[in-house]
């Protein structure tokens, strides 16, 4: 994939597939990612406190032997902070999609440049450089890279090559299509509203030959959630011709059909649920 700097919006990535189709991907600006930082070093904070407590509580045990147990005991309740410190966020962001609980919250993640999902080496690397960031104090150096760099970096992301970039919020239907929206007007006051069920969604509905399915690899799975995450954030002209230039490469791979009556994208999100429960068997 390449990519490039949207003109028009700094805060826009532009990412070119191999489709030949750019996706935008809105950066995340100083202020989610202060919040998602706060929170995670709450959280942080807390676990620290858990560690200084069974500190506290060990030390009389270790003295007792002598000074050089607890001298030990010092190094490595050090090296624990540091190890705890830089664990959180590397190995979050590596395995939990680009996402700390802070990040997550505050609807960011970490992804590559290319847009590829973040793996456990760019993680490592851009959280060892989180302690330059970190001088002379609270990220002074990284509030300073994130204002003069173009995409919002601070120096982890220029060395590992990563962007972090905003989710947008998927609304969800308040009111069933088959349900009536208006009151009778006979009925002033109603004590409670019937329970609605509401029907599975359409890709639910949809099962497709185990043996094609099976053809796909964990490559194509992430291509198909990359898509299923970011296709929100895509212009409709843009999302469309993408959805249906993967649904041809699937096809062409696999030999599956997309069944009458449903649409490329529904045929996308049954390829994609069918594939995850495969990975889960075999794992």
């Amino acid at each position: 994939m390449g990519t490039n700097q949207n003109q028009s919006n700094p805060d826009e990535h532009l990412i070119d597939t191999p489709e030949l189709v750019e996706i935008e991907m809105p950066l995340a600006g100083l202020g989610s990612r202060f919040i998602a930082l706060l929170i995670d070093s709450v959280l942080w904070f807390a676990a620290l406190w858990v560690i200084i407590i069974l500190f506290i509580l060990l030390l009389p045990a270790f003295s007792a032997f002598n000074k050089l147990s607890a001298q030990w005991l010092y190094a490595i309740v050090i090296f624990l902070v540091f190890l705890f410190n830089w664990g959180y966020f590397t190995l979050f962001e590596a395995f939990w999609n680009g996402q700390t609980p802070g990040k997550k919250i505050a609807k960011i993640r970490v992804l590559q440049r290319s847009g590829r999902a973040i793996g456990l080496f760019e993680s490592m690397a851009r959280n060892f450089i989180r302690y330059i960031d970190q001088v002379p104090g609270f990220y002074a150096v990284g509030l300073i890279s994130v204002f003069v760099t173009r995409q919002h970096q601070r120096l982890g992301d220029l060395a590992a090559g990563t962007l972090v970039v905003r989710e947008r919020i998927q609304e969800t239907l308040l009111w069933n299509d088959t349900v009536s929206r208006t009151i009778p007007a006979t009925s002033v006051t109603a004590p409670s509203f019937p329970i609605q069920s509401f029907p599975p969604e359409p890709h639910m509905l949809v099962t497709l030959p185990p043996a094609e399915v099976a053809r796909l690899t964990a490559s194509d799975l992430e291509v198909l959630e990359n898509f299923l995450t970011r296709r929100l954030d895509m212009p409709l002209n843009t999302r469309a011709a993408l959805a249906t230039r993967i649904a041809a490469a699937i096809q062409s791979k696999t030999g599956l059909e997309i069944p009458a009556g449903i649409s490329v994208e529904t045929f996308l999100e049954a390829t994609a649920r069918q594939l995850r429960d495969l990975a889960r068997l075999n794992g």
